[in-house]
């Protein structure tokens, strides 16, 4: 299959572990004096921007000359080079969602969005995905592009031939815990045995991770991988491998099971959408959507930055908030599938029209409640990188049946080391 965002996140996780987590940009605070420029640049990758309300931003800041780069490849690593050799950094830039905890330690390599102006729109977007973008001191180094509120795509023709609710509401509040989850999977899989649940038991750890208040590595930089929320998630995740309703996909086969009923749900972020309407097109108005067992979750979401070396700070940054508005943000949904993170779009008509593929339902239902109440969460710069043998470990168990408390003892182990590796005590 292609690499949508669902296996790019998935691949950024453990990429992570070799790359390390730290975005090193250098010393520094960038270039100082009178920034004025009318020549901007503004590099973001493809998808990371609705591409029409970019070429409207150029229209409509006629007094700027912004060009604009869609830049293909490792965005991070050619970011990081152009933040090392100022001359060649973008006024204006994307910075990924899994990457921007790796910058905070460099925030002075950006310019605090709150002393151009962010400061009077802060209240109009989701503080939750702020706080991400948010040193500890307070600077705000990204404002943000979108989010990936999480629910439970199902297919509401298997859900009622193995005598399960298929109505959203019903599914909602009948499967609202991950064990009421498991139990319909159960009772799919009996009706259907050719059916399974989910794809593979680390979504349902990243759905969980993601429902918490704590991550991996705690304020103070310590360790905490090894606690209760971590080994509570684990083994909640591990239910699916051993009830039988895991299908164990971890390779280019998901595209597959989605169009020929081998999954009967996904869990995933509003954007996954376009992954499941391409995979299967075919069961176009055989999808429902409904609400994240165990409560709300996110799963990715990026970021417009200014470098500090940018020629215009204050222009820049109109152009920033003018391409996130309320109503751009409505056309990215639209465009490129950009969930918004100002609560105000989703009562645009882009967002609160049925949509076809799930039987017309109206999905911000699902979403945009979900999006209000994501928990707002530490995440340090190693998280990523500490977090990969968690992964690793969830797949030995469905690919090589490796004993699940084993896979726990040598995750947390090889955790450890990693943390140590990255500085963390």
């Amino acid at each position: 299959m292609d690499l949508s965002r669902r296996r790019f996140l998935q691949a950024a996780v453990l990429t992570a572990a070799t790359a390390g987590a730290t975005a090193a940009c250098g010393g520094g605070s960038g270039s100082s004096g009178s920034k004025d420029s009318k020549n901007l640049t503004l590099w973001y990758w493809s998808g990371g921007l609705s591409d029409k309300v970019v070429a409207d931003a150029k229209k409509h800041f006629s007094d700027i000359s912004l060009k604009t780069s869609v830049v293909g490849g490792d965005f991070k690593t050619k970011l990081l080079t152009g933040l090392r050799a100022a001359q060649s950094a973008p006024d204006i830039t994307g910075v990924k969602g899994e990457d921007i905890a790796s910058f905070l330690p460099n925030a002075n390599r950006f310019i605090d969005l709150k002393t151009v102006g962010a400061d009077k729109l802060i209240p109009q977007y989701l503080s939750w995905k702020l706080k991400q973008a948010t040193t500890q001191d307070g600077k705000l180094i990204g404002f943000p592009i979108d989010i990936g509120p999480c629910a439970t795509y199902y297919r509401q023709d298997l859900f009622e031939k193995a005598g399960l609710p298929t109505d959203p509401a019903k599914v909602s509040a009948e499967l609202a815990s991950w064990d009421d989850y498991f139990a319909a999977g159960v009772e799919l899989h009996k009706a259907i045995p050719k059916t399974y649940l989910i794809n593979n038991i680390s979504s349902v750890f990243t759905m969980i991770i993601g429902q918490g208040s704590k991550r991996f590595i705690d304020e103070d930089n310590k360790f905490i991988g090894d606690q209760d929320h971590i080994r509570a998630a684990w083994l909640t995740s591990v239910k699916p491998y051993t009830l039988g309703i895991d299908a164990k996909i971890n390779d280019n086969t998901w595209n597959a099971a989605i169009s020929n009923g081998a999954l009967a749900t996904e869990i995933g972020a509003a954007w996954h959408a376009l992954d499941v309407s391409n995979a299967a097109p075919g069961t176009k108005g055989k999808w429902r959507v409904a609400s994240l067992p165990g409560g709300p979750s996110n799963l990715g979401g990026s970021f417009l930055a200014i470098p500090a070396t940018s020629g215009n700070p204050e222009e820049a940054f109109k152009i920033i908030s003018w391409i996130l508005n309320p109503e751009n943000q409505a056309r990215g949904f639209t465009d490129a599938a950009l969930f918004p993170t100002a609560p105000a779009a989703y009562k645009l008509p882009a967002l609160t029209g049925g949509d076809p593929f799930f039987g017309g339902q109206k999905t911000i239902e699902i979403f945009g409640p979900a999006a209000e109440k994501i928990h707002s969460v530490f995440e340090a710069p190693a998280d990523a990188a500490v977090s990969a043998p968690y992964f690793s470990e969830l797949t030995s168990i469905e690919a090589k049946g490796k004993d699940p408390d084993q896979a726990w003892k040598d995750a947390v182990s090889q955790a450890k080391q990693i943390a140590e590796r990255q500085g963390v005590k």
